[in-house]
């Protein structure tokens, strides 16, 4: 499994909103708000690197009211 942390910006008072849609898509483990330079920190996997990609652009660079979003695939080194 590949997972990923997907650092959100949102639109102003959209944090709560775009985070609860997001925890319903299939492949995310948590979403939660935040404070800070970003509004929503999800953790989400996937079977292989094209399939989280698949989620991220197909999936929650769709929902509303998001305006960025930053991949930081997980390592373990």
């Amino acid at each position: 499994m590949v997972q990923a942390y997907i650092l959100i910006q949102t639109e102003v008072g959209k944090a709560s909103t775009v985070a609860d849609v997001i925890s319903k898509l299939p492949g995310v483990l948590q979403a939660e708000d935040v404070t800070g330079p970003y509004d929503v920190i999800v953790r989400a996997e996937a079977s292989t690197v094209d399939e989280l990609g698949r989620l991220v652009v197909a999936e929650v660079q769709r929902v509303a009211g998001i305006t960025r979003t930053l991949t930081c695939p997980v390592v373990h080194l």
